[in-house]
């Protein structure tokens, strides 16, 4: 299944999936801020932050679906990677909150958030 991802979102999963950190960060704000295991905020920590949490573990990312909630972007994803898998589920669905501002991501959260019973 194939779906449209907006612009930002297109190129967050893009650099993630390159595994280029300098793509990756270039989509940040200054005064971004990251949540993932831990919290960062402003560039040059969030940069330390996604070579943790993306690049170091060779994870890639499949756009399962994306929500548009009044311009930010609840997106859910498939992850794989070299992360350590005990006690996660498989496959591993992770929903990241993107909030988009003039073109640059100005907050993302990825969190497991396990499906409705």
């Amino acid at each position: 299944m194939s779906i449209t991802l907006p612009t930002v979102v297109d190129k967050f999963v893009t650099a993630v999936n390159a595994g280029d950190l300098d793509a990756l960060a270039a989509l940040f704000a200054d005064d971004a801020y990251f949540t993932a295991q831990s919290e960062a905020r402003g560039i040059d920590a969030i940069r330390v932050a996604l070579a943790r949490e993306f690049i170091n573990d060779h994870v890639t990312v499949e756009a399962l679906d994306v929500t548009d909630h009044h311009g930010d972007f609840i997106v859910r994803t498939k992850f794989q990677g070299d992360y350590d898998k005990t006690n996660l589920p498989d496959p591993l669905i992770m929903t990241n909150y993107i909030a988009p501002r003039d073109g640059k991501i100005i907050t993302l959260g990825v969190f497991f958030v396990p499906p409705a019973a």
